[in-house]
Protein backbone atom coordinates (compact mmCIF):
# COMPACT_ATOMS: atom_id res chain seq x y z
CA UNK A 1 0.00 0.00 0.00
CA UNK A 2 1.56 3.01 -0.89
CA UNK A 3 -0.80 5.36 0.88
CA UNK A 4 -0.73 6.00 4.42
CA UNK A 5 -2.59 2.56 6.72
CA UNK A 6 -1.94 4.78 10.09
CA UNK A 7 -2.56 8.10 10.63
CA UNK A 8 -2.15 10.53 13.83
CA UNK A 9 -4.55 13.39 13.96
CA UNK A 10 -5.20 15.13 17.47
CA UNK A 11 -8.83 15.60 16.33
CA UNK A 12 -9.74 11.81 15.93
CA UNK A 13 -9.79 9.61 19.19
CA UNK A 14 -7.56 12.10 20.78
CA UNK A 15 -4.35 11.55 18.25
CA UNK A 16 -3.83 7.33 19.42
CA UNK A 17 -2.71 5.87 16.04
CA UNK A 18 -5.89 4.92 14.09
CA UNK A 19 -6.21 2.95 10.45
CA UNK A 20 -6.62 5.80 8.21
CA UNK A 21 -10.00 6.47 7.05
CA UNK A 22 -11.33 5.07 10.14
CA UNK A 23 -11.92 6.15 13.88
CA UNK A 24 -10.44 2.47 14.59
CA UNK A 25 -7.26 2.69 16.92
CA UNK A 26 -4.59 0.42 15.66
CA UNK A 27 -4.25 -1.09 19.53
CA UNK A 28 -6.99 -2.94 18.72
CA UNK A 29 -5.23 -5.08 16.24
CA UNK A 30 -2.67 -5.45 18.64
CA UNK A 31 -5.03 -6.18 21.85
CA UNK A 32 -7.04 -8.99 19.19
CA UNK A 33 -3.87 -10.74 18.13
CA UNK A 34 -2.23 -10.60 21.76
CA UNK A 35 -6.10 -12.10 22.88
CA UNK A 36 -5.29 -15.18 20.66
CA UNK A 37 -7.51 -14.04 18.25
CA UNK A 38 -7.21 -15.22 14.53
CA UNK A 39 -6.87 -12.21 12.24
CA UNK A 40 -9.89 -13.05 10.38
CA UNK A 41 -11.67 -12.52 14.23
CA UNK A 42 -10.50 -9.73 14.28
CA UNK A 43 -11.76 -8.27 10.72
CA UNK A 44 -15.37 -9.69 11.57
CA UNK A 45 -15.40 -7.02 14.25
CA UNK A 46 -14.35 -4.00 12.34
CA UNK A 47 -15.40 -4.67 8.95
CA UNK A 48 -14.10 -1.16 8.04
CA UNK A 49 -10.40 -2.55 8.02
CA UNK A 50 -9.56 -4.59 4.87
CA UNK A 51 -7.03 -7.58 5.46
CA UNK A 52 -4.64 -5.32 3.27
CA UNK A 53 -4.86 -2.86 6.03
CA UNK A 54 -3.72 -4.90 8.55
CA UNK A 55 -1.04 -6.51 7.10
CA UNK A 56 0.41 -3.28 6.12
CA UNK A 57 -0.11 -2.12 9.90
CA UNK A 58 1.51 -5.19 10.91
CA UNK A 59 4.36 -4.95 8.38
CA UNK A 60 5.31 -1.10 9.29
CA UNK A 61 5.24 -2.43 13.55
CA UNK A 62 7.95 -4.91 12.05
CA UNK A 63 9.55 -2.92 10.33
CA UNK A 64 9.57 -0.59 12.77
CA UNK A 65 10.95 -3.01 15.68
CA UNK A 66 14.03 -4.61 13.53
CA UNK A 67 15.18 -1.15 11.89
CA UNK A 68 18.01 -1.24 14.35
CA UNK A 69 18.49 -5.12 14.89
CA UNK A 70 21.39 -6.99 14.20
CA UNK A 71 21.82 -10.74 11.81
CA UNK A 72 22.10 -13.15 14.55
Amino acid sequence: MSQAVIIIDPEIQSGAPVFAGTRVPVKNLFDCLEAGDSLAVFLDEFPSITREMAVAALEQARTALTADAQPA
